[in-house]
């Protein structure tokens, strides 16, 4: 690896202070160093996270994403189309797709340099949202595509289709589509199982299902999942929103319906420590 991308979320690193060392060392080494600040607008809290980065180097080897596990999804989806190799400098809390802490920064970094590393590929999904009228929007998600309700406090209702065969309809709060790598996210907090993250597949898990008995359904990877917004009593409309990686939004309402499927993109993560995912489990579990 000669180029390094190095993207930074600033909201994390006060200062660029982990940023600046990142730089001064791979310079250091003879290795050339392109930054990029997270776009999110973290400064005013407004405005929604970009899908596809812009002015990246067609050269680039490697991308070093300093923040937290939602910096590293960004990251992802944004370069998604560019195939490249990530690693993640954990400046977050449990951080299970940021493999780099702080106090080992450079050594890690020599060992990259030297290709002393593996690499692993990772799924991701594609959500098409189809819309009443024709309209057709789409967004990519690394952990998970939520479909949850919108507006005011109330239980939404849905129909679950595979591959084209009507699965049941629900009552619930949302309903979580994810890979095995979102396993340890949103579905973990809603009582979906853990996955270890090179496996192929997909886990939708309901968010407070208003039922005694519906739980976590594991499917294959080749599997369509759509999610269709029904009317509801009186044939009122609903609206609620599909949430990509819990940043891209797109709205829905009655008529409408997702297609999720996994995507023909992946993304690759490249691993220092030999560790197994239930180690780092394990470990990541005691700092909770």
């Amino acid at each position: 690896m000669k180029h390094f991308l190095i993207y930074s979320n600033g909201y994390k690193d006060k200062g660029l202070a982990v940023t600046g060392r990142v730089v001064k060392h791979l310079e250091s080494r003879g290795q050339r160093a392109t930054l990029k600040l997270k776009e999110a607008d973290w400064k005013s809290g407004a405005g929604e996270e970009s899908e596809e980065a812009k002015n990246i180097p067609s050269d680039v080897d490697c991308m070093i994403v300093l923040g937290g596990d939602g910096t590293v999804l960004q990251a992802a989806r944004e370069t998604k189309k560019l195939h490249i190799p990530i690693i993640g400098v954990n400046l977050g809390t449990l951080g299970f797709m940021t493999e780099i802490e702080p106090e080992h920064l450079e050594e890690s970094l020599d060992r990259l340099i030297a290709g002393d590393y593996e690499q692993e590929s990772r799924m991701m999904l594609n959500g098409k949202v189809l819309f009443g009228d024709g309209r057709m929007d789409e967004g990519w998600a690394l952990n998970d595509i939520v479909v949850s309700r919108s507006g005011t406090l109330q239980i939404i209702n849905f129909d679950i289709y595979v591959n084209h065969q009507f699965l049941n309809d629900y009552k619930a709060d949302g309903m979580i589509i994810t890979t095995p790598t979102g396993s340890t996210g949103y579905n973990l907090s809603a009582g979906g199982p853990l996955v270890e993250p090179r496996a192929k597949l997909l886990t939708m898990t309901p968010i407070c299902p208003h039922t005694l008995t519906q739980r976590s359904i594991i499917l294959s990877p080749e599997d369509v999942i759509e999610i269709v917004i029904p009317p509801i009593r009186g044939n009122l409309s609903q609206t609620v929103e599909a949430n990509f990686d819990g940043s891209h939004k797109i709205a829905l309402s009655t008529g409408d319906r997702i297609r999720i499927v996994q995507s023909e993109k992946t993304t690759e993560f490249i691993q220092l420590n030999q560790m197994s995912f239930l180690e780092v489990l394990n470990r990541k579990m005691k700092e909770v």
